[in-house]
């Protein structure tokens, strides 16, 4: 991990039927659900954007989307699959995807009562990529931080190769002892406040664990995520 992290400023966004009520939560929840059962032939659920989703995706065609921002290393991996030809996996797709930094701030919004660091100069951890033979798309970036009212998450858009949109969802981190989550801990600002899967307003509904990923690794050596995002093409 590079450099140090500042408390988060981000108030109750990225709520699954509505932007926000500008209220602050204090955190809810208990470390729970640790497994994934993510990969199994099931659409995942449609998400909202939330209130920073990224305002020109095709401008951002990379794999490396840290852009400098400090944190511990992760490497995120998303297969996505053909619900309509039994989840096979779709060449061709392009994977959007986004995430705060390790802060609890998005890049290209700010200044305002929601988050009053202004970043909408900047386009830090965002990125597109487009499936590969294998339906596969990696990007480098940092472990999500997280802010008042959310569960750590990472917001993902796939669209077909005609820039249709078939899919926006968000993707879950396993929580409990020993997951990567407790490994960062929080950053510096600890999980004081934090809301886990269960309550989290997005995630609160996935009883099954399909929208949390599998990450592996370490504090030195970084992080691995992986997701199966299957969608109807």
């Amino acid at each position: 991990m590079i450099g140090a992290v500042s408390t988060p400023v981000i108030i109750e966004a990225c709520k699954k039927s509505s932007i926000t009520d500008g209220s602050e939560s204090s955190g809810s929840g208990t470390a729970g659900t640790t497994t994934s059962t993510n990969g199994t032939c099931t659409v995942a659920p449609t998400e909202t954007e939330g209130p920073f989703p990224t305002k020109v995706p095709a401008s951002y065609v990379r794999s490396d989307i840290t852009d400098g921002r400090t944190g511990y290393k992760m490497t995120v991996k998303i297969t996505v699959g053909n619900l309509n030809n039994s989840c096979a996996t779709l060449t061709g797709a392009l994977v959007d995807i986004w995430h705060c930094d390790a802060e609890g701030n998005y890049s290209e919004y700010g200044g305002t009562g929601m988050q009053s660091t202004n970043y909408q100069a900047v386009h830090f951890l965002r990125g597109r990529q487009t499936t590969d033979a294998n339906g596969l798309v990696t990007f480098t970036t940092i472990f999500p931080g997280w802010y008042t009212g959310r569960a750590t998450h990472i917001h993902v858009h796939v669209y077909n190769a005609a820039g249709t949109s078939l899919n926006v969802t968000q993707i879950a981190f396993p929580e409990g002892s020993g997951t990567s989550l407790a490994l960062v801990n929080g950053y510096t600002k600890g999980m004081t406040g934090y809301t886990y899967n269960n309550a989290d307003n997005v995630f609160s509904d996935d009883k099954t664990g399909v929208q949390i990923a599998a990450v592996s690794g370490s504090l030195t050596s970084g992080f691995d995520l992986t997701f199966k995002l299957n969608v109807k093409a």
